[in-house]
């Protein structure tokens, strides 16, 4: 210092001044944070470190001999997860990155750089995590014994919105506090059980599920407002119970399709495939019996078979599945995240009516709602997976993110769009076609029905063919001899005529069943038979119809898109189980005590994307029968339980039941059920609160507040306690409602 001061007197004085302003320049480029946030050296509170890679990429993992990168999520489970930034721009500031959150499917693991690099290219941020019990996430041994405190309730949970869902959240939190996200600026995406998370994260939207099932808004831990702005749920479920066991009862024309009806069939070979895959990933399961975790206990309850109808443990199963672990049931008070979702024709797990399940309702809900739907040849077994359509899937994947997360790019489409299934796997994929909506994407349809009587033999069916269409180890192009199998109930329609025609929907079927006892079920099955006699399988579905009869019934085979070409004939065949013997058993699980089931009057209408004209019929409204007589106190009800009064309104919840498509124009009426006394200005009986509401869907619960009459106001103004009698009516109530007694506990504080 003292050299270069006396440099500077003894000339103009220029090159001290050169001097100081570069060193301070040097100072405070070393004072500005961008500098010390670009090197990123570590996240998640300082316990994952960061490495630059050689195209300049910050990754954050553990680089060590341990292969957890391991930060504790809300309730202290180890989680193993990683993430990755963009190279550190040359000019600007370094964070508040838009983020991909990248989901990996059942029983696998955080997802690596080479999946994370389509998004870093694109300047997004990105993370990955292995969900609780798999793996590093306190799956493995070795990763118990590292903490066995903290793994102990670190098991599977099946997606379940309170835990998994909450686990991506958390650490989406933990960036945004870090300064690295941009937490109005987050899109989710993975396959399978990754898009079950993706859905849930964008039903969700902004809010929290808390393990009592409330929601709250979604904050990190340092208090900031988080959202999803968009998500690309690809393959997902939206009922997790409908996905594995269906019962038929999911209809394309309807808006609302909870689970209703009777308690389904299981998907057998896909069911004991997701198990023993998940629990040899490895994955931790959970002691038999636990709440909200019982994946083997479930299991062995499918296993024993029928009759589940009026079983308590059948029934509590189904509420568990459906309140927690599936989007569709989450509060839907508001719309969705932006959603593209993408399913596949030919995935026997996850089919295309997951994804139309959750789009009919938020398209009637919300018209205004973002939401795009893909389907094609993809997916789990027994689909092919071809290359085109995973191209165009791609493509349209990334302009959605880019649009609804970054901002950059024109809006994309909101329609739905499809790629037929075609055979053999070198044959491209057939399309693309896209519409408005799910019903416009087809123009025609062809009309068969057939009034005979037919009998759906308890033994019917061939095991061979059965093991050809079998999703675990069948494909979608295999074929098996065309020939009506004994004791099933077959239907061939005429041969497709010269051009043939294309299937782009639904296959729906309405006949008259009888069904004698409680334990029977119909597999459906629509195939295309070619000249050469050879059947390749277009279609299926496993129904559940409703016992006595005859009844006039309905229900849909899963949608495809198939072209049966000239000379081809559309057989549907009605069977008793689609089932082969083997390791881990059939598609669909063979009913105990099957009995013989008469089908008459038989309907079958294909949606077609073929204009009318020649064979092909312009589209009619499908009359679909009316919903199966519900028992004779099946009525919208208060729920179980004592009512409350909080200051001048009382607080009550009412459900629609399940075997109702909804209720609707609700009106509930409570009045005193015995004489009141002791109380000036409230004696004898009086009205106490009423209310309404305008529409519940089938199985709905929900909490109302009604305003307090002015003489139960000066009621609970002296006493704690007064027995009330409740009365439900909507629009679908046959008879007059019957009444319930209620206990009403006053909250008043004296």
């Amino acid at each position: 210092m003292q050299g270069m001061l006396a440099a500077g007197r003894g000339s103009t004085g220029s090159s001290a001044v050169r001097a100081l302003i570069v060193l301070a320049a040097t100072v405070a480029a070393l004072a500005l944070p961008q500098a010390a946030q670009a090197a990123i050296p570590n996240v998640f509170g300082g316990q994952v470190d960061c490495e630059v890679q050689g195209d300049g990429v910050r990754f954050c993992s553990n680089f060590g001999a341990d292969p957890r990168s391991t930060v504790p999520t809300f309730d202290g489970v180890p989680i193993d997860v990683d993430a990755a930034f963009p190279p550190e721009p040359a000019t600007g500031p370094d964070g508040d990155y838009p983020l991909v959150m990248l989901f990996h499917g059942y029983g696998g693991s955080k997802m690596g750089l080479d999946a994370m690099d389509r998004w870093l290219d694109r300047g997004y941020a990105t993370f990955s995590m292995t969900d609780r019990g798999f793996h590093e996430s306190c799956g493995s041994e070795a990763s118990r014994d590292a903490a066995p405190g903290a793994c102990a309730d670190g098991f599977v949970r099946l997606m379940d919105t309170r835990y998994e869902v909450r686990d991506a959240q958390l650490f989406a939190g933990l960036l945004a506090d870090e300064g690295l996200i941009d937490p109005q600026r987050i899109g989710a995406t993975g396959g399978s059980y990754g898009g079950g998370m993706s859905m849930a994260l964008a039903a969700l939207r902004d809010r929290t599920m808390m393990p009592d099932g409330s929601l709250v808004p979604w904050t990190s831990p340092d208090g900031q407002q988080l959202q999803i702005a968009a998500a690309t749920p690809n393959v997902p479920w939206t009922d997790l119970a409908y996905s594995l066991v269906p019962n038929g009862s999911t209809l394309d024309f309807r808006v609302n399709n909870p689970y209703r009806g009777r308690f389904g069939v299981m998907k057998e070979s896909l069911v004991n495939g997701l198990y023993f895959s998940g629990q040899g990933a490895p994955g931790f399961y959970a002691p038999v019996g636990t709440p909200g975790a019982d994946l083997t206990g479930w299991r062995d309850l499918l296993l024993a078979g029928e009759p589940y109808d009026g079983d308590p443990r059948a029934q509590a199963m189904l509420d568990e599945i459906t309140t927690y672990h599936s989007s569709y049931y989450i509060d839907h008070s508001q719309p969705p995240a932006p959603l593209l979702i993408s399913n596949g024709f030919t995935d026997d797990l996850f089919p295309a009516d997951e994804a139309l399940r959750f789009y009919n309702r938020t398209r009637a809900e919300y018209p205004g709602a973002d939401i795009s739907l893909f389907f094609g040849d993809f997916g789990h077994p027994r689909a092919q997976n071809k290359a085109d359509v995973i191209s165009v899937l791609e493509r349209r994947e990334t302009a959605w993110i880019d649009h609804y997360v970054k901002g950059v790019g024109p809006e994309p489409a909101q329609d739905v769009a499809a790629m037929t299934e075609t055979c053999p796997s070198s044959a491209p994929s057939g399309g693309p076609f896209a519409a408005d909506s799910w019903d416009a994407l087809s123009h025609g349809e062809i009309r068969f029905s057939d009034p005979q009587t037919k009998t759906i033999a308890p033994d019917a069916g061939s095991p061979e063919v059965a093991a050809k269409f079998n999703p675990v180890g069948g494909s979608a192009c295999a074929t098996a001899d065309g020939a009506d199998q004994p004791g099933t109930a077959s239907y061939r329609l005429d041969a497709a005529p010269p051009g043939g025609y294309t299937l782009l929907g639904s296959p729906t079927v309405t006949a008259e069943f009888t069904l004698p006892g409680d334990t029977s079920q119909v597999a459906a099955r629509l195939l295309d038979v070619g000249p050469d006699g050879q059947e390749t399988l277009v279609a299926r579905g496993l129904w559940r119809p409703a016992t006595g009869g005859p009844t006039e019934q309905i229900f849909q085979l899963h949608p495809n898109g198939w072209k049966f070409a000239e000379g081809h004939v559309p057989k549907l065949e009605l069977l008793p189980a689609d089932t082969n013997p083997g390791l881990i058993g059939g598609y669909g699980r063979r009913s105990n005590d099957q009995q013989p089931v008469i089908v008459s009057n038989l309907s079958l209408v294909l949606p077609l994307a073929d204009k009318p004209g020649g064979a092909v019929q312009v589209p009619a409204p499908i009359a679909a029968p009316g919903p199966v007589a519900p028992r004779a106190d099946a009525r919208a009800k208060l729920t179980k339980g004592k009512l409350k009064v909080k200051g001048r309104k009382l607080k009550v919840r009412v459900r629609c039941p399940k075997d109702f498509e909804a209720c609707t124009d609700g009106k509930l009426k409570l009045r005193t059920a015995g004489k009141a006394r002791g109380v000036k200005h409230a004696r004898g009986r009086f009205k106490v609160a009423k209310g309404g509401f305008k529409h519940l869907d089938g199985g709905e619960k929900r909490g109302m507040k009604l305003k307090l009459t002015h003489k139960a106001r000066r009621y609970f103004g002296e006493h704690h306690r007064l027995a009330v009698r409740s009365q439900v009516s909507t629009a679908e109530t046959p008879t007059p409602a019957k009444q319930r007694k209620n206990a009403v506990a006053s909250k008043r504080r004296r």
